[in-house]
């Protein structure tokens, strides 16, 4: 794993307590140019707050790491 990847796990890592506090998780899929791709899992998975929630997430990720500029989802 490369230090990017690192420092975005740090930041999903600081975020997960509060997902997991509601039955949910995040696991990141990938990092490529500049776009982090992320999975629901648990209960964020079918939560219809998902939209409010990756904001918070990719204003998170983007405090430990600038060079992140979006965020997304995948469904697969």
């Amino acid at each position: 794993m490369d230090t990017l990847e690192k420092r975005i796990e740090e930041a999903l890592a600081y975020i997960r307590p509060y997902l997991q506090s509601d039955g949910g998780d995040v696991e990141l899929v990938s990092v490529e140019d500049g776009i982090v791709k992320i999975r629901w899992k648990g209960y964020c998975a079918i939560c219809n707050k998902n939209t409010f929630t990756i904001n918070g997430i990719a204003e998170t990720i983007k405090e430990f790491v600038p060079e992140v500029q979006e965020v997304i989802e995948i469904t697969e």
